[in-house]
């Protein structure tokens, strides 16, 4: 995956309220002038939030071009972003064939930490995401479209992992990128630990029911099949359920999987047949294990990055990012 994580500056105001929003790029493909599908796979475990793209992945299984991830109210924008870069960038493809844009964005809500109905995030914004997008190690926490994002009722974010896995002395990896905006906080649990349970103090206010969500983006360069990367998306429910997570009612848990393999040409732009390869399913199970114990890995990552942000609404104290210190102690890690 290739990441960009950008977001606006957490000391705007507007309206007496702290704008703390932004969006997160995905290249899968870098920036090739010529479209290609990335054959995918989608699930929801519970569909309260949105997903661009997603009826199709789920029927022709793939998607080309970016995927981008920010907040409920900014999905339009983030989508003519994607749109517009696509057309520039396949111009001649475009030009040439009866095509159309459908990329990926997904969101969830930032609402208690940001002004998100003043619709900061413009198209420029995410264009801006696209354009800056680079391969490399990653800003997780307050970054991209999680810079809003509450976890557990502590202060979220955007978080990443990744496993390697070895099939038949082929090294090939999958890779696991949250949105997490999910959980309450007696729910959180750490290697098999109800943490969270010991640690209720400074918890969101008025939060009764869980009002968050999670995206999941799981990549990976094994050669998969759109019905094995769908059972591969589904995995990803196990992962977020390993922190303690049962997917809430209000909660949009919306998981996508991809892989880079089998690159070709777009259905539009070619002959009646298709070579393909694909992993045997007698194989899947590391590859599963992979994709749990990765984003599981990243929701935490995106807890231990993130650095306290003053709630927007209610507008009184400030929502905590987890005392890793404290974590530490519990599970005697102090040396």
């Amino acid at each position: 995956m290739t990441e960009l994580l950008s977001s606006r500056d957490p000391s705007l105001m507007t309206r007496g309220i702290p704008v703390q929003t932004g969006v997160t790029a995905i290249l899968p493909r870098g920036r090739e002038p010529e479209p290609k599908p990335l054959w995918a796979g989608q699930f929801s475990l519970n569909g309260n939030g949105e997903m661009t793209g997603a009826h199709w992945v789920r029927d022709g299984g793939w998607f080309c071009g970016p995927i981008l991830l920010t907040n409920t109210h900014a999905v339009g924008a983030a989508h003519q972003a994607a749109v517009r870069w696509m057309i520039e960038v396949y111009g001649d493809t475009w030009e040439t064939n009866h095509l159309w844009a459908m990329p990926i964005v997904g969101e969830t809500y930032d609402g208690v930490l940001s002004d998100i109905n003043g619709l900061h995030v413009a198209e420029m914004h995410a264009r801006a995401a696209i354009d800056a997008a680079r391969p490399g190690p990653v800003t997780e926490g307050n970054s991209g479209g999680g810079a809003g994002m509450i976890c557990y009722e502590f202060k979220g974010g955007t978080g990443t992992s990744s496993r390697r896995v070895k099939v038949d002395d082929q090294d090939f990896t999958v890779g696991a990128l949250v949105q997490a905006n999910h959980g309450l906080r007696p729910w959180l649990t750490i290697s098999g630990q109800r943490v969270g349970e010991l640690m209720l103090e400074d918890r969101v206010p008025d939060m009764v029911t869980e009002r968050g969500s999670i995206i999941v983006i799981l990549a990976t360069d094994i050669p998969l099949l759109p019905g094995q990367l769908e059972r591969l998306a589904r995995r990803a429910a196990i992962g977020i359920g390993r922190s303690g997570s049962p997917g809430g009612n209000n909660s949009g848990d919306i998981f996508l999987a991809f892989s880079t393999a089998n690159e070709m040409a777009l259905p539009q732009c070619s002959g009646p047949w298709r070579n393909m390869t694909a992993l045997n399913d007698e194989y899947l199970d590391p590859v599963y294990m992979a994709a749990v114990e990765a984003v599981d890995e990243a929701v935490l990552n995106a807890l231990f990055a993130a650095q306290d942000v003053p709630f927007a609404r209610p507008a009184r104290g400030v929502c905590k990012a987890i005392d890793t210190q404290r974590l530490r102690a519990f599970f005697n890690l102090e040396k």
